[in-house]
């Protein structure tokens, strides 16, 4: 990643559905705002789009946003709050009701946060479990998509989804739903 003066340049994004895949320019006025507290670091797009940047780029892109006056934020990782069924941890009841509670105040229902799970299950099974990585703290949407790539999943799963590139806008749309609520 390079920081220019009125743009960022990525240089070897992962993910083939991103629009910066795999070296792409994203100008300082499509930026809504960024996430530099801890990794990975994540820029959100003013089109709603989540991309993530390496956390040995945090000082680069705190700076770049802070002369572009880019909000750092902090928000409600709802892939995170998503994904937790999925983690090598037990949460009690009332854990999880508080996790879905935290969905539902971003605009999930539960019928919606329940079917995502669904959805989703199976490849993020293969990804933490299958593929003995065991994550036991976090698990997001960088996972999600590391899992979608191909990453750590039995090959025929990705598929299971539907078509890749419309399976990344709806996990964007879905990040950004404490945006849109």
């Amino acid at each position: 990643m390079k920081f220019g003066p009125d743009h960022i340049v990525f240089t070897s994004y992962e993910f083939p559905w991103a629009s910066v895949y795999p070296h792409g320019v994203l100008r300082a006025e499509d930026i809504r705002d960024a996430y530099v507290e801890a990794g990975p670091l994540e820029i959100r797009t003013r089109s709603g789009e989540t991309l993530f940047v390496a956390i040995d780029d945090k000082a680069g892109l705190a700076e770049f946003c802070e002369r572009h006056s880019i909000p750092l934020v902090r928000r409600l990782d709802v892939w995170s709050n998503l994904l937790d069924p999925f983690l090598d941890t037990e949460f009690s009841p009332a854990e999880e009701a508080a996790t879905d509670a935290r969905l539902r105040g971003v605009g999930l229902s539960q019928e919606s946060i329940d079917s995502i799970r669904d959805r989703v299950g199976p490849l993020m099974r293969s990804y933490n479990f299958d593929s003995m990585l065991w994550e036991w703290a976090d698990l997001g949407l960088f996972d999600f998509l590391k899992a979608l790539n191909g990453t750590l999943v039995d090959p025929a799963l990705p598929a299971t989804l539907g078509d890749p590139a419309e399976v990344y806008r709806w996990a964007m749309e879905i990040a950004d739903s404490p945006e849109r609520s």
